[in-house]
């Protein structure tokens, strides 16, 4: 088995935890790379080290949050390659291990006792194909306290014209994110569906809408002299003009998570409970 390290690198405890696990995999006689930016922060890995885009590997452990691995996924979205997540974040619902817990998950990853969780992703399109989405694109306006006016629908029938502060566009993986604070509902990542959540609507009929995953998502920018942006997992963003319409579909290809078990309905009651 061939590994791949990367580690957020704002929190110390991160880049250090990586490094026990670089140590690790070698002690085990793992082929082992690590990202360029953690090798110069460990300082002792440059002949390992290797862009995360050319990382030819049989999977990557990935230490930090959710952003940490919305973004490695972001980059290595089209090789297949699956992700092993340790929690360094605030909740983690895609990074399935604690820090306590990571030696002894990754003694049953190299004796083979895992699964591959596949997860659903959404294709954009402004104009153009954009980055594809694993939890969700979020469409707001550039300036604080203004309304977008927007026009939605699925499969070109028309569901919903409001003005809200924004919306969400989240996949099953995504309702446990900011759909879910938004008002979304939790679904079941085996779910074949979307979900469509507006942020705070200006209007008592407009709730979320969960929708089959093979439908065709049209939004519609309806109000003249209102900018507005898209963000997509949190990581790249797309400006959006009056009369722009934002499609979205099912991609073809799917983003791959390491697992030792099938806990989601645990995991979810164990992240929300008390405060996070």
């Amino acid at each position: 088995m061939r590994i791949g390290v990367v580690a957020r690198f704002d929190i110390g405890k991160s880049i250090e935890l990586a490094g026990k696990i670089v140590e690790f995999l070698i002690e085990k006689d793992v082929d082992t790379l690590i990202e360029t930016n953690l090798a110069s922060k460990l300082n002792n890995y440059q002949d390992i080290a290797s862009d995360l885009e050319d990382m030819d590997v049989d999977m990557v452990v990935a230490v930090g949050g959710d952003g940490t691995v919305l973004r490695t996924q972001g980059i290595i979205n089209q090789k297949k390659i699956p992700l092993f997540g340790i929690n360094m974040g605030a909740v983690g619902f895609l990074t399935e291990i604690d820090p306590a817990e990571t030696f002894t998950a990754l003694e049953q990853v190299l004796e083979g006792n895992y699964f591959v969780d596949k997860r659903t992703q959404l294709r954009v399109w402004h104009n153009k194909e954009l980055h594809q989405a694993l939890n969700e694109v979020v469409i707001m306006t550039q300036k604080p306290a203004k309304m977008l006016h927007i026009e939605i629908s699925v499969d070109d029938e028309i569901v919903e014209e409001l003005r809200a502060d924004g919306l969400i566009i989240a996949t099953p993986s995504g309702s446990t994110a900011y759909s879910m604070s938004a008002g979304g509902p939790i679904v079941d990542p085996r779910v074949g569906a979307f979900i469509i959540v507006p942020i705070c609507p200006f209007k008592l009929g407009a709730r979320p809408t969960v929708v089959p995953n093979d439908s065709v998502i049209k939004v519609k920018f309806l109000r003249e002299g209102k900018k507005a942006v898209a963000v997509i997992d949190g990581q790249f963003e797309e400006e959006i003009n009056y009369m722009d319409e934002f499609i979205f579909k099912k991609a073809e290809n799917y983003a791959y998570f390491v697992r030792l078990s099938k806990n989601f309905y645990r995991r979810v009651r164990e992240k929300l409970q008390g405060d996070v």
